[in-house]
């Protein structure tokens, strides 16, 4: 049974749903997600884990700050460490989709202490997004989605007509497909209306530096981000749905020069919202990799 219950972590107040008991793993969803996504995961993991999915702050029924100021990677990275201490576990197993994943990446580099096993998701390590970024226009051309996202219009026209063009700009695929039914629109919807989520969930893209779709002459002046970051030494696991539209699969090449212990599965037939298309695929391949709690 999935139960929810809130944590005092970092200045904010984080809801979280969780199933199980033992050794820890946590599960982080991106935009525009919530804590939902993670159903099939808990269940799994729930069986031989204390398995976790938070409300990421700004997100459904979480403390949703409205400077984007509070919603940079260091911050949001600290979040997630202390909601590892408030289950007093200071070893655990982060699992991370989309902008869970760029959290994830950020919590690898500066508290890699704490992580037994890294799952990420179809979403790129910050040195080869960049690079993506710089140096493949395709990749530019995916991504432009974002400066509409950062924009000051964005809550008002994606929330028009009950969000309609939110739903179909993520979940319109798989809402087509049957993958998502009608229940899964209503939980969205719901969490989207929650005081604060939309602009909370947009402020990911507002505090985060995309020089390189506003001014590439002037990010190509610049350091790379792989030049001044550690490597990630942590048994890493990515699971890649080869049909991203947003994140293509350019952002995998050289990933090992970053993440040295890195396995990746990739999943030709699968999209960006993998975890919903595929929830048992993506339940053996972590099955596999991190073993029994």
């Amino acid at each position: 049974m999935i139960q929810h219950e809130f944590a005092e972590v970092n200045g904010v107040k984080l809801h979280y749903a969780f199933e199980g008991k033992g050794k820890l793993i946590i599960f982080l969803h991106g935009f525009p997600e919530y804590w939902d996504m993670w159903k099939a995961q808990l269940n799994e993991f729930g069986k031989d884990h204390l398995a976790v999915a938070p409300d990421m702050r700004g997100y459904n029924l979480s403390s949703a700050p409205q400077d984007p100021k509070q919603y940079r990677q260091k911050i949001l990275a600290e979040d997630i460490r202390q909601l590892a201490e408030h289950f007093g576990q200071k070893k655990f197993t982060l699992v991370a989709h989309d902008w869970g994943g760029g959290v994830a990446w950020t919590f690898a580099i500066l508290f890699p202490q704490y992580l037994e096993k890294l799952v990420i998701i179809n979403s790129p390590h910050p040195a080869t997004m960049e690079r993506e970024l710089r140096n493949n226009p395709a990749q530019r051309k995916a991504s432009s989605y974002m400066l509409f996202f950062r924009s000051p219009e964005a809550e008002n026209k994606l929330s028009e007509n009950n969000y309609s063009l939110l739903l179909n700009l993520a979940f319109g695929d798989l809402i087509k497909s049957g993958v998502l039914k009608e229940d899964d629109v209503k939980g969205y919807i719901k969490a989207w209306s929650q005081p604060g989520a939309l602009t909370g969930g947009l402020n990911y893209y507002r505090a985060t530096n995309v020089e390189a779709l506003e001014n590439l002459e002037e990010a190509l002046k610049k350091p790379s981000i792989g030049e001044l970051i550690p490597k990630i030494n942590v048994p890493t696991l990515v699971i890649w749905g080869e049909k991203d539209t947003a994140l293509l699969t350019g952002c995998l090449d050289g990933l090992e020069q970053y993440v040295p212990h890195v396995l990746i599965k990739r999943v030709p037939d699968a999209s960006h919202w993998i975890v919903r298309e595929k929830p048992e695929l993506v339940n053996k391949y972590m099955r596999e990799f991190i073993g029994r709690g």
